[in-house]
């Protein structure tokens, strides 16, 4: 008797669907490459960043039967956030402000129970102030190179003029011969730098801070009881959200509903950098200006001077006191925008550069130019307070680590305060190069400074600045030495003990030899921040003694050492010889890398590349730093997943690889906890703790992973000794999530499933790992097995905590490390005391 439609309807359900998600690492991956089909179609997203499937799997939902016992494979391509279009270029020109960026999310974690909110709060306004300083750097080696070395010193000099018919106009008696009006002609280029760091931030912050997280906290929401608009110190503290109650939960900062949405700050950040470059601009013209009033006894004139002298220290406390005044809103998203301050302030600074520029415009007949513009005191007054900073920031992070210490963190805390350096650094030698290059092309070939020169040339400071850039060299080129020595010592051990982790393979020296070198090479990632504290302790104190140099003396390192003993003189004057050379080559080297990448995109990747470890976090300290890319990615991947789910009921998988396993835990943490219990996380080659948990610890340390760990349905990780990259997230809970190290390569030598030579994979290739399929198919029998009604919990991994069981093959090693790192690890935190 055939089937009633009835009985047709009473057929069980096919089981809900599975998913994975895949997000791939640096360097971008094409839809094809991940999915393993060329024959792919876009399911969400545009042109920057979207989802894409197999074309046959682009009705599953429709048909889940066509996939029972195994999942659909999605990926998520987010490479062209960082190396889109040719624009992308221009953000070579803003890698001193990304540095500085980053040593606002170096800092320590705070321990539970015991928030520090006045030095949390300390350390975020000196690195502010800090990524200041840099902003008016840059423009202030613009005024330098186009009011002092153009508008001042070449078009004041005929010998400078005559060989430049270009410059003849500013020099031939007219009206534009006068240096007021010089000056205020010069002032449109610094002004138009400044406009373009503007429209530059301001553009990407439209694309980029303001995508809306997920409706609905991820994890309590303090809004309801917070007051309207909270203190911003108890928003940055420890990394967790403060609790109705008024203590500290165990969230951490990245599962923060308004962790990826800086909207607000960067608005306000924004305008204050732009009316500090406007201001700059306008105090390069009007110093000069009303110094020569007072000296020429003109009482309208001075008093004019003075006023406009006043209203520049004005605009200057009120810039000031706009980037100190305010922190990240993290615990909600803030929606608001302070439209005073972005209005306002920027309009004022505007207006006032155009009333400066009319009183320097004003004729002034018998005027002059001659020697320097008045820029040594102000490059000097910069390089001192951002020494000064640097060493007050130093001492609030070791202060904030005394209180948590953590063995895992980089330089013992001082990994902030260590970027802190380069970032001021990078900023002093592409300002000086600039302008040592200009008054090299302007000087003909002779040196700006010494006797027998055309000009004067830049503040005796950037000469000291680039006299000091061939010992610091020297210096680096004998830390690479000693750290490329310790590494053979350590390949010469290994390859010792290679051989024996595969059962039944004749050992091979050359073989060994090769493997271990990928193994030493990799470990020499855990040696990197002695080298970044070396040279970061080695450039302030050769800095320290440029700015002393230059002070003390006056003159340029070559005229400073005349008369010396012959040996010191000599050595003077080739430092100062070889650091200008490398610093115009360095400068002509950024510029051709710059054009390169405008017009190639495969260069325009590689600049990607820098800006996919660089832009991970968000613009806290400089807005005119490169965007944060993961404040649209983490919005994206959280969307669909909790989309997906929900609309499915299905389970899913993310899998990670490199940076996008970062992407993968901070778009989990976003999470709504009941949809975080039905996600998986597979990563692997994973930065997490090796990288990011080591210079990011109050983020990324043991407390926050840990809590990630247990908050989440299961979550394993794959690592191999030879990836420089890679590593344990958890060592201090063996098994529980690590496994590995991973056999590379697969294969000793060759045997009958491996008849030729396994390649050494380091970073790559993962999925080509037996331990891969397994965990992934543990994982997605868990979600599975959870979703049955009364089932029993399926314990984390293929065979439980210890990890899956490989077997082992003659030339094959053993899985012997699978309960984690094989050296002693750090305590871990309590969870959540790190944010």
């Amino acid at each position: 008797m055939p089937d009633s439609p009835a009985a047709a309807t009473r057929q069980p359900p096919a089981p809900p669907l599975a998913l994975e998600l895949l997000v791939h690492g640096v360097g971008g991956a094409t839809p094809g490459d991940l999915l393993g089909d060329p024959r792919t179609v876009r399911v969400t997203g545009d042109s920057t960043a979207a989802v894409f499937r197999r074309t046959d799997d682009a009705d599953a939902e429709a048909h889940p039967e066509r996939y029972a016992g195994r999942p659909v494979p999605e990926a998520y391509c987010w490479s062209r956030l960082t190396s889109g279009n040719g624009t992308r270029a221009l953000w070579l020109l803003l890698l001193p402000f990304m540095v500085v960026n980053l040593a606002h999310w170096a800092r320590p974690a705070v321990p539970a129970g015991r928030p520090a909110p006045c030095a949390v709060r300390t350390y975020g306004v000196l690195v502010r102030i800090l990524a200041l300083s840099l902003t008016v750097l840059l423009v202030a080696a613009a005024c330098e190179v186009a009011l002092d070395l153009v508008a001042w010193q070449c078009a004041g000099s005929g010998g400078c003029t005559a060989s430049r018919p270009w410059l003849s106009f500013l020099a031939d008696g007219g009206w534009w011969a006068q240096p007021g009006r010089r000056l205020v002609l010069g002032a449109l280029v610094p002004a138009a730098l400044t406009v373009l760091l503007w429209y530059l931030s301001n553009r990407t912050w439209s694309a980029y801070e303001s995508q809306p997280p997920p409706e609905g906290p991820a994890a309590p929401d303090p809004a309801a009881t917070a007051p309207a608009d909270p203190d911003p110190a108890a928003q940055d503290v420890a990394g967790r959200d403060p609790a109705p109650d008024g203590s500290r939960d165990a969230v951490p900062a990245l599962g923060r509903p308004g962790f990826w949405y800086g909207r607000r700050l960067v608005a306000r950040l924004r305008a204050a950098h732009t009316a500090a470059g406007l201001l700059t601009v306008a105090a390069a013209v009007a110093v000069p200006t009303a110094r020569h009033d007072r000296r020429a006894g003109a009482p309208v004139l001075e008093v004019l001077g003075w006023a406009v002298e006043a209203l520049l220290a004005a605009g200057a406390l009120a810039v000031v006191w706009v980037v100190c005044r305010r922190g990240r809103t993290e615990a909600r998203p803030d929606h608001r925008l302070d439209r005073a301050a972005v209005t306002l302030l920027p309009g004022a600074a505007l207006a006032l550069l155009g009333a400066v520029l009319l009183y320097a415009g004003w004729s002034r007949p018998g005027w002059t130019s001659a020697g320097r513009l008045p820029g040594d005191f102000a490059f000097g007054a910069l390089m001192l307070g951002q020494g000064l900073g640097v060493l007050a920031l130093a001492a609030v992070a070791a202060h904030l680590h005394r209180r948590a210490p953590d063995p895992a963190a980089a330089l013992h805390g001082l990994g902030g305060p260590a970027i802190a350096v380069l970032g001021c650094a990078l900023g002093g030698v592409m300002s000086g190069g600039v302008a040592q290059r200009v008054a090299d092309w302007l000087d003909k070939g002779a040196t700006p400074g010494m006797p027998g020169a055309l000009l004067p040339g830049p503040p005796v400071l950037l000469s000291w600045q680039a006299a000091v850039l061939p010992p610091l060299l020297l210096v680096l080129a004998l830390l690479a030495a000693w750290f490329a020595g310790r590494g053979a010592r350590v390949r010469w051990r290994l390859a010792e003990t290679v051989a024996a982790e595969y059962p039944g393979a004749q050992p091979d020296r050359a073989r060994s030899r090769s493997i271990a070198g990928a193994r030493a090479a990799a470990a020499l990632t855990d040696a990197a921040p002695w080298f970044v504290g070396a040279v970061s302790g080695i450039t302030l104190l050769l800095g320290a003694g440029a700015l002393a140099g230059a002070w003390l003396s006056g003159k340029v390192p070559g005229e400073a050492a005349r008369g010396t003993p012959a040996l010191l003189e000599a050595a003077a004057r080739a430092a100062q010889d070889a650091g200008s050379w490398l610093i115009g080559f360095g400068f002509l080297l950024f510029v051709a890398w710059g054009r390169r990448a405008y017009r190639d995109p495969a260069a325009r990747r590689t600049v990607g590349i820098l800006w996919d470890v660089g832009t991970f976090w968000p613009r806290a300290a400089h807005p005119f730093a490169p965007p944060c890319y993961a404040e649209r990615a983490v919005p994206d991947l959280t969307w669909r997943m909790s989309g997906w789910t929900g609309s499915t009921g299905g389970r899913l998988v993310i899998s990670g690889h490199s940076q996008g396993s970062v992407l993968a835990a901070a778009a989990v943490w976003q999470l709504p906890p009941p949809v975080r219990r039905r996600v998986a996380l597979l990563t692997y080659g994973s930065p997490l703790s090796r990288l990011y948990g080591r210079w990011f610890p109050a983020h990324f340390g043991p407390g926050p992973l840990t809590v990630l760990h247990r908050e989440v349905d299961c979550w394993r990780n794959l690592w191999r000794a030879s990836d420089p990259i890679g590593g344990p997230v958890l060592p201090g809970l063996p098994g529980a999530v690590d496994h590995g190290p991973l056999a590379d390569p697969v294969a000793y030598g060759r045997s009958a499933r491996h008849p030729l030579p396994a390649p050494l994979l380091g970073h790559s290739d993962y999925q080509a790992d037996p331990a891969f399929a397994a965990e992934r198919q543990s994982l997605f029998a868990r979600l599975e097995a959870a979703a049955q009604p009364g089932a029993a919990e399926v314990p984390c991994g293929p065979d439980g905590p210890e990890g899956p069981d490989v077997p082992e093959e003659p030339g094959l090693p053993g899985q012997r490390f699978s309960k984690g790192h094989p050296q002693q690890a750090a305590p871990a935190d309590p969870p959540g005391t790190a944010g």
